[in-house]
């Protein structure tokens, strides 16, 4: 297979959906199951996916953090004159702006990685189809040379039934021919007594098996 950058070249506009999140995909090993490379990129594929979600959930979750300490920084500063000096409320509103300075610090980083992983995705989903196509054309050229040998052994064996079918079509019909020959040379009596005489001994053989 040619290198990752000459499908990238050959791919740049086209879209490719993540792997992971299709079902087709994954049923393409039903068969064969994943190699080790094709499982490490899977792997590292849904870390990026898991860690973008998380970035996402992060973000609101300090958004509302945020919020509420915006909302406590408010709720302090109203009904207050400047004179009035309350040490705890004012302990207070510089704990929620250290707080708030802090989350956004947070949401800054979780932006940040957002803005990152889709990069990162982008990459390694390319690498998993890469990976997956070079792996499926492997067991398709394989799955060719083994349908091209057994269809090697059909064609024998089909020559093979050919000539048996003739054998057994030429043994049944020599047996008719010997048996007819044998009425008409010794008669019907004595071919009986030899008939039953076949029977027993045929009987005898099986019951001894």
């Amino acid at each position: 297979m040619r290198d990752l950058e000459y499908f990238r070249g050959a791919l740049s506009d086209k879209k490719v959906p993540i792997l992971v999140l299709d079902q087709k995909w994954h049923r393409l090993f039903a068969i064969h199951g994943k190699n080790e490379e094709i499982k490490e990129i899977e792997e590292e594929l849904n870390n990026f996916l898991k860690r973008q979600g998380q970035a996402n959930q992060d973000i609101k979750d300090l958004k509302r953090i945020k919020s509420n300490l915006m909302e406590g920084i408010v709720a302090n500063m109203e009904g207050k004159s400047e004179e009035y000096h309350d040490p705890v409320a004012e302990k207070t509103m510089d704990d929620n702006k250290r707080l708030i300075n802090e989350v956004n610090e947070k949401i800054e980083a979780c932006e940040d990685e957002l803005l990152e992983l889709p990069k990162l995705i982008k990459e390694a989903n390319e690498r998993l189809m890469i990976a997956s196509m070079s792996f499926c054309y492997e067991k398709m050229r394989s799955n060719t040379e083994e349908v091209q040998e057994i269809d090697v052994w059909i064609k024998q064996v089909r020559v093979e039934l050919k000539k048996n079918i003739i054998k057994k079509q030429n043994r049944e019909i020599n047996s008719r021919e010997m048996y007819a020959y044998m009425h008409d040379i010794f008669g019907p009596q004595i071919v009986d007594v030899f008939d039953l005489t076949q029977e027993e001994e045929a009987q005898e053989e099986k019951e001894s098996e």
